[in-house]
């Protein structure tokens, strides 16, 4: 079974890195950062918590499988098999995954941390546990990683993660990663968009 979690954490950094570069000026020329062997450092408080008045629109991927409410405004971008909705350091991703069999608190430990841990800056895991979300059991990965660097000052902004993974039989599994940068208070938008997920 073959999983494209080094992809889904490169794509994570560089929406966010993304992000960042869309909030510069506009008028000042794009700069490279230093080259250094050692990454830039992270602002430890970026701006990010969603407000209480956002509202939330139905999406599914093409084709269907399932449903899911996602932060209406967002910018939505496609990485390979990814869907990625972004808002300044903010970020919900949305994948399909071909799997035959439910992931558990090992199978994520064993083989998807390892994945996400090479292809991340400064990663530090959380935890990895079980939940329950309306629609069942989905595996839950917490973790922190740095985004990708500003294209425009070089600095990189400090993420909370927290990737669910649902499953289901004849389905495989649907991957979602959420984002934001560390300090912001994103608990409730972040259960509202995982609660909202249902297999169709």
């Amino acid at each position: 079974m073959r999983r494209p979690f080094a992809a889904a954490a490169a794509g994570l950094v560089l929406v966010a890195g993304a992000g960042a570069a869309a909030c510069s000026s506009s008028t000042s020329p794009p700069q490279h950062a230093p080259s250094s062997t050692a990454p830039a450092p992270a602002d430890s408080n970026p701006p990010g918590d969603i407000p209480d008045t956002q509202v939330y629109v139905p999406w599914s991927p093409p084709g269907g499988g399932f449903t899911l409410k996602v932060p209406e405004g967002w910018a939505r971008t496609t990485q390979g098999p990814a869907t990625v909705f972004t808002d300044k350091f903010n970020s919900v991703r949305v994948e399909r995954v071909h799997a035959t069999t439910a992931p558990t608190v090992n199978s994520v430990r064993a083989k998807d941390i390892p994945a996400i841990r090479a292809a991340s800056t400064h990663f530090s895991l959380v935890k990895v546990v079980d939940v329950q979300r309306r629609a069942g059991r989905a595996v839950l990965a917490e973790y922190r990683v740095d985004s990708a660097p500003n294209q425009v000052t070089g600095k990189r902004v400090a993420l909370d993660v927290q990737r669910y993974v649902f499953y289901k039989p004849h389905k495989g599994e649907a991957v979602l990663t959420l984002s934001g940068g560390v300090g912001a208070d994103n608990v409730d938008p972040w259960r509202t968009v995982t609660d909202s997920f249902r297999w169709s």
